[in-house]
């Protein structure tokens, strides 16, 4: 497509007429009342399945809220679908999933609308949409929780949290629970109850049937239980669409919770020394994170059931250099979850950003590296991320998972955030310098790293379906022909099925 200016298209497709996207180059089948009723003459249902109609809340170009709707949480990646399905219950979405197939419209699935690169969103297509899908069931007695497919991270925390149990999930609240957990999953509690989809048990999916159909199945130990291996990791929009999800919960009354803050970056060297020699190798109960930013130094803390006294000294090798401002908080998880939470508006509009684990600690020389790059970072929002992992990481569930960076020492990412919320082009100065920052950081630091993390995707990577998957790439494609023969589910990185 042509480089048009973003908002600017989105007001013209929106104002090209009643039931119509109008894109340069494309042309747009309607998206009129007949249309969605299943009257269009591509509609191929037959006597096994009839048109499908599409139900839930329905946004189509002609809609006051298209342009929120059609807008992910990285706003440098802006698409204009043909319509935006909210399934409220499984059946909506299996009524889009059908429709979609009849219609021989392109789909992508949305929960959270994180996707890093845009992917889950789609220009002329469907979007189907199950963040509205909130339900939630706890079972005390047994620890198990069935939640739907919508929650976010916080939501989900917080919610599970009021019952003193817990599962595994990342540190922004904002992001779906679910994308989360199917491609993996880690946070502060991740070497104590190892990845988020070790703790799922089950899950509700809708998968594409013939004829040009849509059906409900479930993926747990005994029913489809290669899926269920499947969505532990590559479950991201590559099967079907995950509309519930089950958790082993695990119980947890309170966590310790640790921040420290240097100034400058002139103890990076000894700082991440101590970090990398310390955090994956410690008591599985702390899970910490390091977050250098241009100028200044941060470490995260999280302790299952520690007290302050007892955090403070499991950090101590990293917390005595220097002089960091050091703070301690103990409190329920939910509590402590929700407080660090950064409001999505106070954030930059655009993101990106390059994923890799590490097997090895990173030399003197990748350190001065990370230094180097950091101090030439184009904006404060700007950092170098890692999280350590080792303690319950390296036990895989019953089952197994398609997960399969269990061995590492932690994982890293260079981001850069730039550009102002809501502002149409606020940024665009910065975007090839944030783009060129990245791509030389990466390609700096590659003698040091290997694998790549699916949740966040690095665009254009040569190999990448090991680097996400490894060895089980060959065994996720038999899955994918399995379910979903015809690769109804395709997206830029999708697991394409296995030929015979």
């Amino acid at each position: 497509m042509q480089d048009f200016p973003r908002r600017r298209l989105l007001k013209a497709s929106a104002a090209a007429g009643v039931g119509s996207v109008v894109l340069p180059g494309i042309a747009a089948p309607p998206v009129s009342a007949a249309t969605t009723e299943g009257a269009a003459a591509k509609a191929t249902g037959s006597g096994k399945c009839p048109p499908a109609k599409l139900t839930g809340r329905v946004v189509t170009p002609n809609d006051p809220g298209y342009a929120e709707a059609s807008l992910g949480w990285d706003e440098l990646f802006v698409h204009y679908p043909l319509v935006i399905v909210y399934a409220q219950h499984t059946q909506d979405v299996v009524n889009a999933l059908t429709w979609a197939r009849q219609h021989d419209v392109a789909l992508r699935v949305r929960s959270g609308g994180h996707s890093l690169e845009g992917w889950s969103n789609v220009d002329n297509g469907i979007v189907i949409d199950v963040s509205e899908l909130k339900s939630v069931h706890i079972d005390t007695a047994s620890r198990t929780a069935k939640v739907g497919a919508g929650l976010s991270q916080l939501e989900a925390v917080t919610t599970l949290a009021r019952k003193d149990l817990a599962v595994t999930t990342g540190t922004e609240g904002s992001v779906g629970l679910s994308g989360a957990t199917l491609g993996g999953g880690f946070g502060f509690l991740t070497r104590y109850l190892g990845m988020a989809c070790d703790s799922l048990t089950a899950a509700e999916v809708v998968v594409a049937s013939d004829p040009d159909c849509a059906k409900v199945i479930t993926a747990d130990l005994k029913h489809n239980s290669d899926l269920l291996w499947a969505l532990r990791g590559a479950g991201n929009g590559n099967f079907g669409i995950v509309t519930s999800l089950t958790y082993r919960t695990s119980p947890l009354r309170s966590v310790a919770y640790v921040q420290a803050t240097w100034d400058g970056l002139r103890d990076l060297q000894a700082i991440f020394e101590a970090w990398q020699r310390t955090g994956p190798s410690a008591d599985p109960r702390l899970g910490t994170q390091l977050e250098i930013h241009r100028n200044q130094i941060l470490l995260f803390g999280v302790v299952a059931e520690g007290s302050a006294a007892e955090a403070r000294k499991l950090l101590a090798p990293i917390l005595s250099i220097g002089t960091p401002e050091v703070t301690v908080q103990i409190g329920n998880w939910g509590d402590v979850y929700a407080g660090f939470q950064i409001p999505t508006e106070e954030e930059p509009a655009n993101w990106k950003f390059f994923s890799q684990f590490t097997t090895k600690p990173f030399p003197k020389k990748a350190i001065s590296l990370i230094g180097s790059f950091m101090r030439d970072a184009p904006t404060d929002d700007s950092n170098f991320f890692t999280q350590a992992f080792g303690g319950a990481v390296r036990r895989e569930p019953r089952g197994g998972t398609a997960f399969p960076h269990r061995d590492a020492l932690f994982y890293s990412e260079p981001g850069a955030g730039w550009g102002t919320r809501g502002v149409p082009g606020s940024g665009d100065e910065l975007t090839p310098v944030a783009q060129a920052w990245i791509a030389e950081f990466s390609q700096a630091l590659r003698p040091y790293v290997n694998g790549a993390y699916v949740n966040v995707p690095n665009i254009g990577m040569q190999d990448w379906e090991t680097a996400y998957w490894g060895s089980n790439f060959d065994r996720l494609r038999k899955i994918k022909a399995k379910y979903d023969p015809h690769n109804i589910f395709q997206y830029e990185q999708s697991i394409p099925p296995a030929t015979h």
